[in-house]
């Protein structure tokens, strides 16, 4: 039996609402075969749209083994490329992030324009021709001020996403905020068990101190089902969406992405040690409604999200091997609040930064354990960790339908 027939066989025959055999979780065979399935054919949540203002700005990044460079052009169109020069292969941008009003590759100054086009190479004889040499385009989808993309040929349809997600973000005016903080700190764990850490708050209790004073610990705010039967949600929603919010729980029929506004506890504002708003100016000017509580986003397998009353904070999943993933925390705030008088960043960032590294150390001795040979998977909580079970069913049957499409195609070729 060939390497994909066995997984495939392993995920049909897996034990439902148990976790994932080991293989999943450390065999680098097995995270290789997760970036050319998932990662390197589906849409992914790689930054904002105010990360990139004005023409020429630009920031890069690395999926799996493609780096990536994402550029808003002169008709203010935002575009993602491969950064690999056409000419011998070199990063065009080097950098994190930066602006310029051409891409200049270092090796041997092949300029690109901020269309990708190839606009200079110096040297290259008579018969050469500039138009066949343009960076290649990498799907690129903005939506509510967060920038997707797909690595694929062909990239599947991006409106249900769209249309599932833009009325909830869309009052928070999230295009035109800007960055207040942001960080990335490396987990020693395979991506799936940084989202299934993240998917069930069974562990806050003991765990996240800082984040229990305004977060709820009920499995109906941090699971998938019991939500609607959940009074205090109801009345939540109610509230929000007679104010204009989109906030009832709404998820994709495929389990990939879902949005639900959820309450904070004791009337908290904001994730700060007191409940307290961490900036004084709003982050939207459209939202006039208190103590709305904080709007979820998800979308596997790169990003959740907190949407507030005063700030937002999105985090991105990427894998770099089998047992190491980076996860990028943002902080977005009103494009006109100032550092220092609007808002202190200790305070804003404090009870994430504690919560991500407490979220670290976590995934770090989960993945230690699971190297156990004595590991085997383990029943999770039917009452807490619905979320988790959600999670590893839509790996599951992405996985599998991949795989099955994959082999029908190779067989009708054969």
């Amino acid at each position: 039996m060939d390497f994909r027939s066995n997984v495939l066989r392993q995920l049909k025959n897996r034990r439902e609402g148990y976790s994932l055999e080991q293989a999943f979780y450390i065999d680098p065979d097995y995270f290789r075969l997760d970036m050319e399935t998932i990662w390197y054919r589906d849409w992914l949540f790689i930054g904002h749209d105010c990360e990139i203002p004005r023409a020429g700005n630009y920031f890069t990044t690395q999926i799996g083994d493609y780096p990536v460079v994402v550029v808003r052009g002169k008709d203010g169109a935002i575009r993602a490329f491969h950064n690999t020069c056409r000419h011998r292969g070199h990063r065009v941008c080097t950098q994190e992030r930066g602006a310029s009003a051409k891409l200049v590759c270092p090796y041997h100054q092949w300029t690109y324009d901020l269309d990708g086009s190839l606009v200079f190479a110096r040297q290259m004889g008579e018969t050469f021709d500039r138009s066949e040499f343009g960076l290649k385009p990498v799907a690129c989808e903005s939506v509510a001020g967060y920038i997707f993309v797909c690595l694929a040929q062909e990239p599947g349809d991006f409106a249900p996403v769209r249309a599932s997600i833009e009325p909830y973000m869309k009052p928070h005016r999230l295009s035109e905020a800007k960055v207040a903080a942001k960080t990335t700190i490396i987990e020693k764990g395979n991506w799936k068990l940084v989202w299934e850490n993240n998917r069930e708050c069974y562990h806050c209790a003991g765990n996240h101190p800082e984040l229990c004073r305004t977060y709820p610990e009920a499995p109906t705010a941090t699971g998938v089902q019991g939500a609607k039967d959940d009074p205090v949600i109801a009345e939540h929603w109610a509230r929000c969406e007679a104010a204009g919010l989109p906030s009832e729980f709404k998820m994709d029929p495929t389990g990939q992405f879902r949005t639900a506004r959820m309450p904070l506890i004791q009337d908290a504002e904001s994730y700060t040690m007191d409940g307290r708003p961490a900036v004084r100016r709003r982050l939207s000017d459209d939202v006039t409604a208190s103590q709305i509580g904080t709007m979820l986003l998800f979308h596997y397998p790169t990003t959740w999200n907190h949407i507030l009353v005063d700030h937002a904070i999105s985090f991105r999943v990427l894998p770099i091997s089998a047992e190491e993933t980076a996860v990028t925390t943002t902080w977005l705030v009103h494009k006109d609040a100032v550092e220092g008088v609007d808002y202190d960043v200790d305070q804003l960032t404090h009870v994430w930064n504690m919560t991500n590294d407490q979220d670290r150390a976590i995934v770090e001795e989960n993945a230690f354990g699971i190297r156990s040979p004595a590991y085997e998977p383990g029943p999770y909580s039917v009452e807490h960790e619905g979320g988790v079970m959600q999670f590893v069913e839509w790996y599951s049957n992405f996985m599998v339908e991949r795989l099955q499409g994959d082999k029908a195609r190779l067989s009708a070729v054969a």
